[in-house]
């Protein structure tokens, strides 16, 4: 059976003129260029991003994914549900957030089970690092937030250091609500019985 497309799979991927300047927002959701903005960094096969835009219409939401055929999923996804806040990027997370991201315009930002790296010699390549999180704090408005999951203890202690070096957040309680999806990597792990680890971090002047 063919799939149905409400809208082009192609209008759902976002190609900026520049990589060297902010984006214009505007030019990226101009149905509601003022709407609160929220970002998934790494956002795989597009399972919670396509599903988050479906439940929270009022806002808008990026997804961000280094990998082609990931990427080009999510976009027919996204298509099939005809939904207007939903765009996606190809570009590496940390260089979106440092290069791309306009200041304070981003009001959550996800991530949602990351690489690990595991081996010692790899840790450099983790995301969460002191670097990363100057950065998502220039992105974020006043009061956003930085919502992190993984199933990886070892990372999420690497994590939780990180974090109390960083006088930049400050780390809340948060359990997610049923409105808030579950990646396809989460129903995996929680499917196979494994822990599940979050922080929220808020960022404070």
């Amino acid at each position: 059976m063919q799939s149905v497309f409400l809208i082009p799979p192609d209008s759902v991927e976002f190609l900026p003129e520049n990589y060297f300047v902010p984006l214009d927002l505007a030019a990226l959701f101009p149905e509601r260029p003022n709407a609160p903005l929220e970002v998934d960094l790494g956002s795989g096969d597009g399972g919670f991003l396509v599903e988050i835009t479906r439940r929270a219409p009022e806002r808008n939401f990026l997804g961000v994914e280094r990998l082609l055929g990931r990427l080009r999923k999510t976009c027919r996804r996204m298509a099939r549900t005809g939904a207007l806040n939903g765009r996606v990027i190809r570009v590496e997370s940390h260089y979106l957030v440092r290069y791309l991201l306009p200041r304070a315009s981003v009001s959550v930002m996800h991530v949602m089970f990351p690489d690990p790296w595991p081996k010692r010699h790899h840790h450099p390549n983790r995301l969460i690092q002191t670097g990363f999180l100057d950065d998502a704090r220039e992105a974020l408005a006043p009061g956003g937030e930085l919502r992190l999951t993984t199933d990886d203890l070892p990372y999420f202690q690497h994590m939780r250091k990180v974090f109390k070096a960083h006088c930049g957040f400050v780390e809340e309680p948060w359990t997610p609500g049923p409105d808030y999806p579950q990646t396809d990597f989460e129903q995996l792990f929680r499917g196979q019985g494994l822990p599940i680890h979050r922080a929220l971090l808020r960022r404070v002047e």
